[in-house]
């Protein structure tokens, strides 16, 4: 694998992980679905890149360049930007911010310095203060199980305004990145079945297509080169 990850939890109320990558090699990557709202610093022969990068409900296939490095902030469900809706950030309809000649970039008519591991929950908090961001509390009551904090609809509603996508969408992205660490830490096929709560063996594998790219045979092989990930508990 020509890919190496690193990533951090997170003490802030608005910041799930951090995590940071770079590329030892070239070749294609395998970019998996995903339900997060991220912040990306790329850093790619000497030019510097930030924007935010909404989630993504379908896999992918891109070429990762050789000698990258790559920082993000992957916030937690329920933060979004309040001036940009999450459904126009959806499937690579990224928010590129411009950068500024003393290596900071443009966000919401602000200069602001470029986040690293050590100052990323500043900066989030800094994000917060000034309204760039806020959190839906009633998205993470839901997802927590509390079943007195919204009706159906309601759910339905939070989660389109929060994440773009439906809560259903949501848990079969979820179950299937779940099931792709399971597969990763070398589980058998059938039972990541039955712990993940497929109806069977060709659901697991019609799951995993659709969001992942791969099947289950290839991911426990480890053949390609997948996007980040990390252990992940099932949704409610």
């Amino acid at each position: 694998m020509f890919l190496r990850f690193e990533s951090w939890n997170s003490d802030s109320q608005f910041v799930e992980r951090v995590w940071r990558a770079y590329s030892t090699g070239g070749g294609p990557l395998h970019s998996m679905a995903e339900s997060n709202l991220e912040l990306v610093v790329s850093r790619i022969e000497g030019q510097t890149q930030v924007l935010f990068r909404g989630p993504v409900t379908r896999p992918s296939t891109v070429a990762c360049p050789p000698n990258g490095r790559w920082f993000a902030i992957r916030f937690r469900l329920g933060t979004y930007l309040p001036r940009w809706p999450t459904a126009l950030l959806l499937d690579g309809a990224n928010l590129e911010l411009p950068a500024t000649t003393d290596g900071r970039f443009w966000l919401d008519g602000m200069a602001w310095e470029t986040p690293s591991l050590e100052t990323a929950e500043a900066f989030v908090a800094r994000l917060a203060k000034h309204g760039v961001i806020a959190r839906d509390a009633a998205v993470e009551a839901a997802l927590e199980g509390d079943a007195q904090a919204l009706t159906r609809r309601s759910v339905q509603r939070h989660f389109l305004h929060a994440t773009g996508m439906t809560h259903m969408r949501f848990r079969q992205i979820e179950r299937a990145r779940h099931a792709t660490d399971m597969l990763l830490s070398g589980a058998a096929i059938l039972d990541v079945v039955h712990d993940a709560g497929y109806f069977d063996q060709a659901h697991l594998t019609r799951s995993l297509a659709n969001l992942i790219g791969q099947t289950p045979l290839r991911i426990l092989r480890k053949e390609a080169q997948l996007s980040f990930l990390y252990k992940t508990v099932l949704p409610a």
